[in-house]
């Protein structure tokens, strides 16, 4: 008798924990994505410290998906929220024609990421992540090359490197090509990000491909970006985008991101990454540095 009441008493209470308990400690979990590299990884961390610092808990095994699995992740609800960018919304995933204005491809993939998929874009940045040229900064200064323009003479004799991806897309080359006339290089040869920066170092190269806010840029002695005289590149702004039903149960989700909006920037970003890429801090310190920073 005693053992049938006991496993009254267990169900009875099993019961009670799944229909209360159970969910009441996972409601205020936020589940925060990144993509796997070094930017995307930091912002995540930051956006996961400004969700505790509101009271959230955040679970953070979304961190470091692939760039192709991470929009299926929110859709899919393995995730809740994540840093995207703005070109690759427009182009990647919107699949839609080439824009230069960072504030109408912003509102554009706003609006179609709410109608298509229930995602909202929260605050616009200026923290902008797109392509770029760089050179020696010494080759730079004896040929006087601060512009793509300045460089497009230039080119029949500098060594280039690339992604070989870089050379056949329509906003690569080919729309430097379209926008300032053609560039034969001496040379092109195809190399990882850390190998072209090492190259340019060394002097194995004159000129690659970049993105604009990576953390070997930093180091202006080595290496300068030239100005993009003539905008030819979609924009890549960073902005966390969220799931509409997660944002309608916790809206304070958009006021603690938002508040980091004002202060990141393209400068921020590229000394965020410098931290990590060229002097070898831990992506969790470089996070919470910047973010107990804030006012």
């Amino acid at each position: 008798m005693k053992k049938k009441w006991f496993g009254v008493i267990i169900a009875m209470f099993a019961l009670v924990f799944i229909t209360t308990g159970c969910t009441g400690n996972d409601d205020n979990v936020i589940r925060v994505g990144s993509k796997d590299f070094t930017e995307s990884l930091i912002i995540a961390e930051i956006y996961s410290l400004a969700l505790e610092a509101a009271g959230f808990t955040v679970d953070r095994t979304g961190h470091n998906l692939s760039s192709g699995l991470v929009h299926t992740a929110i859709l899919n609800g393995e995730i809740d929220l994540y840093p995207e960018y703005t070109g690759t919304g427009l182009l990647t995933v919107l699949g839609l024609p080439l824009m230069t204005n960072p504030h109408e491809v912003y509102e554009l993939v706003k609006r179609e990421y709410y109608e298509r998929y229930q995602i909202t874009w929260l605050d616009f940045t200026e923290a902008h992540n797109g392509q770029g040229i760089v050179i020696r900064t010494e080759l730079a200064q004896e040929l006087g090359i601060s512009t793509i323009s300045d460089l497009q003479p230039h080119a029949h004799e500098l060594r280039f490197v690339s992604t070989a991806e870089f050379l056949d897309r329509e906003d690569g080359l080919p729309a430097m090509v379209s926008a300032f006339g053609p560039f034969d290089f001496y040379s092109i040869d195809i190399m990882g990000g850390g190998a072209r920066y090492e190259a340019l170092r060394t002097n194995a190269a004159d000129v690659s491909v970049a993105f604009t806010t990576d953390g070997h840029l930093y180091n202006t002695h080595y290496y300068t970006l030239l100005i993009e005289d003539i905008v030819i590149w979609p924009p890549y702004n960073l902005v966390p985008i969220v799931r509409n039903d997660i944002l309608e149960e916790h809206p304070g989700i958009a006021d603690a991101l938002n508040r980091l909006a004002p202060h990141l920037n393209t400068p921020t970003l590229l000394h965020l990454n410098s931290q990590v890429i060229i002097y070898g801090r831990d992506i969790q310190d470089v996070a919470r540095d910047f973010f107990e920073s804030l006012p």
